[in-house]
């Protein structure tokens, strides 16, 4: 067959990962689909095909991390104001206060977890339209910070 028709398979795979904001787990999905029904015929797309499932697992893998990072900023704020949540006035009157949860401390360690997550947001994109064009050039593209599940 081909290579052409190889090329384009690889960068069909590397594009198939947007598929993500159409279907729930479709980054995962579609690319094994597709790499799974092709890898066989072509190397290149097998290649291809490993390195856009590592890319995504290891994306994964960055997000719950991330995730984790940011509980505690969230918890210990909350846990630090819950004496003012509930106000038991010898059962007479019962009132929920709620606080202003957002001190300076929790403020600049959200506002660094979201910047860290929007830059690896647009990471992300840059990486795989990269991949996408070395893949239609018929290039090998190894994505950067990606650990590898698959060899």
């Amino acid at each position: 067959m081909d290579t052409t028709h190889y090329q384009n398979i690889a960068t069909f795979l590397h594009l198939s990962t947007f598929s993500k904001y159409f279907i729930p787990l479709g980054n995962f999905i579609v690319p094994i689909v597709i790499w799974i029904m092709n890898r066989d015929k072509s190397n290149f797309i097998d290649k291809n095909g490993k390195a856009v499932i590592n890319f995504q697992l290891s994306i994964l893998i960055y997000t719950i991390v991330l995730g984790m990072i940011s509980i505690p900023f969230f918890v210990f704020n909350l846990f630090d104001h819950s004496e003012a949540l509930f106000d038991f006035d010898n059962w007479n009157h019962f009132n929920i206060h709620i606080p202003d949860f957002v001190g300076f401390q929790t403020l600049i360690g959200f506002s660094i977890i979201g910047l860290v997550a929007a830059a690896g947001f647009f990471i992300e994109i840059i990486l795989i339209l990269t991949a996408s064009i070395k893949a239609n050039k018929g290039e090998a593209y190894e994505y950067p910070f990606t650990i590898r599940f698959f060899k």
